[in-house]
């Protein structure tokens, strides 16, 4: 049944013709990686910094704040990019990267590193395999929530990851695979267990690791002898629950989520479970960095975010009217959160 369905969906499907439509968009260009990402880390800790400065409560003061939150967002989101890059390219960028965002916000490139390229592989997404899936639309909605809500509490765990248990596990050395294989990766499957080579381009990842440590004990200790505000800390934890909270609900808008891992998904099935949400400018702001575009990136997943948009407008104007391309569409972040919603809420009914 599955096979029959498979072989109908390729044959309706212009894979080999998309491909030839995009082959002049899969380089990545450099300077638009540098300069996107330096104005918004920037941005974000200039608007950081500018808290401090408003009256407490104040509506420039919360402006601040919001600036602050999508500045950081749409740099960390750049994680995404480094996950996909080819080996050994933007060395330096992955670099900056790090040191500007990763390390302050407890998410260093190598919680996301290779972990993610598994993500895309035929053979691993959708199953258990795969820690960036879940099928939620065949589960209670109750799953939903508790997805958007671990939001808040996720920065106090990274904390804990890297303040605490960093040290510790070089003490304890079985805690060390522990460690390795059970804390050390951004996923939403919670039975995730990371293998011990899945790694692409962060193999120094103990010295991320380590100067990510370094930072916690840093900032800590700066606050007990009060050369820093506490003040700075409830900023951090503030702007980074929101930063969650979003992602969240980007992540839960990104797939149908509605395969069980009963069989291997071929690519345009891949497809065909991910969700694209063109939108307008706005849109960028609750997936930014390409990610409204998250089925054209699961068709072409070495191709750089700045070239999504112009891929998808090309295969929309070639292949408009075939209905397998035209129901990766959503119409804006909420309606694809009622779809999910309401399949999750049919399937739960189902079950009683």
């Amino acid at each position: 049944m599955a096979a029959d369905s498979n072989n109908t969906i390729q044959a309706n499907f212009p894979l080999y013709e998309a491909r030839a439509l995009v082959r002049d968009l899969m380089t990545p260009d450099p300077g638009i990686y540098w300069s996107d990402f330096l104005f918004h880390i920037m941005l974000g800790w200039a608007a950081f910094a500018t808290v401090f400065y408003m009256p407490w409560f104040s509506i420039w003061q919360i402006l601040s704040c919001w600036v602050a939150i999508f500045a950081f967002y749409r740099a960390a989101i750049f994680i995404h990019e480094l996950a996909h890059l080819e080996r050994g390219t933007f060395r330096v960028f992955r670099l900056v990267w790090n040191l500007t965002c990763g390390i302050p916000f407890m998410i260093p490139s190598f919680t996301y590193d290779g972990v993610h390229y598994d993500h895309h592989k035929p053979t691993i997404y959708g199953t258990s395999e795969d820690g960036e899936y879940l099928p939620f639309a065949t589960q209670h909605p109750a799953g939903l929530v508790g997805y958007v809500l671990l939001s808040l509490i996720l920065p106090l765990l990274l904390v804990v990851r890297f303040l605490l248990l960093t040290p510790i596990s070089y003490l304890i050395p079985p805690l060390r695979k522990i460690v390795w294989e059970r804390a050390s990766s951004l996923t939403i499957n919670p039975a995730y267990i990371r293998r011990e080579d899945a790694v692409r381009n962060d193999h120094n990842w103990q010295l991320q690791e380590l100067a990510t440590f370094l930072f916690a004990v840093t900032v800590v200790v700066s606050v007990i002898l009060g050369k820093l505000s506490w003040q700075v800390l409830v900023l951090w934890y503030v702007v980074a629950v929101a930063i969650f909270i979003l992602n969240s609900l980007r992540t839960l808008a990104a797939h149908a989520y509605r395969h069980q891992g009963d069989y291997h998904l071929t690519l345009v099935e891949q497809y065909l479970d991910s969700i694209n949400v063109p939108g307008n400018s706005m849109t960028g702001l609750w997936a930014p960095v390409g990610l409204r575009y998250h089925a054209t990136h699961h068709l072409f997943m070495s191709m750089p975010y700045h070239n999504l948009g112009k891929a998808q407008r090309r295969i929309t104007q070639k292949f408009g009217d075939n209905k397998l391309i035209l129901q990766t569409n959503r119409s804006g972040l909420w309606p694809a959160l009622k779809q999910i919603w309401q399949e999750s809420t049919a399937a739960a009914a189902k079950k009683k």
